[in-house]
């Protein structure tokens, strides 16, 4: 559930998706984990004033979320065929 490609998120935008990406992590002390950590880096965040910084965060943020996601997604499907 990646954002569209080319599409500048703002800061709250992006802070949403990433909250909607933890609902697909199967466990909820993974959800618990990963949605604290996002808050912690939007609050740690907050005060940049550089677009260019902002953007790059961003950037790294969903290259990020994209990354936890597919790696679920990979240790489910070797689980099942371990079986």
């Amino acid at each position: 559930m990646l954002p569209l490609v080319g599409a500048e998120l703002t800061p709250v935008q992006l802070y949403r998706h990433l909250l909607r990406c933890c609902r697909q992590l199967p466990t909820g002390a993974m959800q618990q984990h990963y949605r604290h950590a996002i808050r912690q880096g939007y609050t740690s965040h907050s005060d940049e004033d550089d677009p260019e910084r902002i953007q790059m965060i961003i950037q790294r943020a969903v290259a990020d979320a994209g990354w936890v996601l597919d790696k679920v997604g990979m240790k489910a499907l070797i689980s099942l065929f371990q079986v």
